[in-house]
């Protein structure tokens, strides 16, 4: 796909690889509908990008307010290429400990969301002449259970199985579906939960790792990709 003149619609936009995503993909040319919650973030990096990046101030979990805003901004005139779901989050704890309210939330979020959009967003796909592409953003934890992560863990297993049945489910209508995993990535996901170091990816690296998975020439896919540090952490 060449991605200058092409839609694209990215969630969890307003930071990390989201806005990583953002960035790459106007550089290419593409117009970018950036859905986040935090406006003024979303204002930042419009102010960064320009014109091409859009800022739509939604909660992925609105479900009313993202199919009124898909409603209201595409048409058979005007439909998106590129789907990349990225919005997602971790709530760690003992699986006796967790509120199911943090359950919830991590399910809703990291896997429901992507199902509703994703639902609105293949019709108008399917009347293009050219190739589309949907790329999911799970995470390592997608591939391998880890104690104190089980409802993360559920929610991008999930991702997973859902992303190779709709790959499986669309190819024939020439619509591309990727699901990325990428290990520990340097971004405000790690706040709370022991922070950065050196040695973790970087939201570039993600960024330009999507961008190679869109070039690639419509005769093909790359249906899954796992990205990890090289040396998992620092030495000393």
């Amino acid at each position: 796909m060449h991605l200058k003149g092409k839609v694209a619609i990215v969630t969890g936009a307003s930071s990390g690889i989201g806005a990583e995503f953002a960035k790459a993909l106007t550089s290419k040319g593409s117009r970018v509908y950036g859905l986040a919650r935090r406006s003024d973030k979303l204002s930042s990096i419009q102010s960064q990008l320009g014109d091409l990046f859009v800022p739509v101030t939604l909660d992925v979990n609105d479900h009313q307010g993202v199919e009124n805003w898909i409603k209201e901004t595409f048409s058979d005139n005007h439909q998106p290429d590129i789907l990349v779901n990225n919005a997602g989050l971790g709530l760690f704890g003992a699986v006796d400990e967790m509120p199911p309210e943090d359950w919830d939330t991590m399910i809703n979020t990291n896997l429901t969301s992507v199902f509703r959009i994703t639902r609105l967003i293949v019709p108008f796909m399917k009347k293009k002449d050219d190739v589309a592409h949907i790329v999911n953003i799970a995470s390592v934890a997608g591939l391998i259970g880890n104690p104190n992560l089980s409802g993360y863990n559920a929610s991008k297993f999930g991702l997973r199985g859902f992303s190779e049945a709709l790959m499986k489910e669309l190819r024939n209508d020439k619509i591309k579906v990727t699901c990325i995993y990428p290990g520990s990535v340097a971004t405000e996901f790690f706040d709370d939960h022991g922070g950065t170091h050196s040695n973790m990816l970087q939201g570039k690296d993600v960024a330009n790792t999507l961008i190679h998975i869109l070039e690639t020439p419509d005769n093909f896919l790359i249906d899954e990709i796992t990205l990890r540090p090289l040396i998992p952490k620092p030495s000393g």
